[in-house]
């Protein structure tokens, strides 16, 4: 058998102008649903995983929070588990999916229980990266948006740090700030992070260059608090959601 054959059957572009749609599709779902927080993380951590539970209960209680559009790339893993959790708060959810996510073996284009018109399946990375940075976007002061970056291997690596360069390159976030949280459960970052320091004994980084684009959480509770903090919600409402987390826990 070739290699040829073994790999997903992807359709080819035959024009750029069908990206260009399709990035207008992300728009056109994004104007719909709303913009709100972005989920990035492992579609290989499941529903068996210490990281699944402590995001099901952070998409819900972030979603209570902030009360906005929680958004993934639809596909399993902690994708799901932030959905849901959004789901149990009974807030809307939107996705921008792609067939095959590292580690299936099976490509489909449909999600196994969104219904269409909450997600799009995109034939190009290109379009799903426009949409998921353009649905953290604040459009008003009265957006409230985040980017949370859940433990994941490479393709969250990407849209993390590309992210990351667009708001260090004041891309977004210039006018109304995007806060960017890195979830650093059980110390699954800290290498990187301790990669970020050596770059900046190397001179690739300025010290604190990195540092004051996000805000690196340990726990669920202290990413709650800096989000009540970032959107100076009220104290009452800190102290709800903390009282919520703390029972559901």
């Amino acid at each position: 058998m070739s290699r040829k054959s073994e790999l997903v059957d992807f359709d080819e572009r035959t024009s750029p102008i069908e990206v260009r749609k399709e990035i207008e599709r992300c728009y056109e779902l994004i104007h719909r649903l709303g913009r709100g927080v972005v989920y990035l993380g492992s579609s290989r951590m499941g529903p068996d995983h210490s990281h699944y539970l402590q995001v099901l209960e952070l998409g819900r209680e972030i979603a209570n929070l902030l009360e906005c559009t929680s958004w993934t790339g639809a596909g399993p893993g902690l994708m799901d588990a932030a959905t849901k959790g959004a789901l149990q708060a009974g807030k809307p959810v939107g996705g921008f999916k792609i067939g095959k996510e590292a580690g299936e073996w099976t490509a489909s284009n449909y999600h196994p229980y969104l219904p269409s018109e909450v997600y799009l399946t995109c034939r190009f990375f290109s379009a799903r990266k426009h949409g998921l940075v353009d649905a953290a976007v604040r459009s008003s002061s009265a957006d409230k948006t985040a980017v949370v970056a859940l433990p994941g291997g490479i393709g969250t690596l990407d849209e993390m740090f590309e992210i990351l360069a667009l708001i260090q390159l004041q891309r977004i976030g210039s006018e109304l700030p995007v806060p960017f949280l890195l979830m650093n459960y059980d110390s699954f970052y800290s290498k990187l992070l301790d990669f970020l320091d050596d770059c900046e004994v190397w001179g690739t980084l300025s010290k604190g260059e990195v540092s004051c684009l996000w805000k690196v959480c340990d726990s669920n509770s202290e990413a709650l608090s800096y989000l009540a903090e970032f959107y100076n919600l009220h104290a009452s409402d800190k102290d709800n959601h903390a009282k919520e987390l703390l029972s559901a826990s």
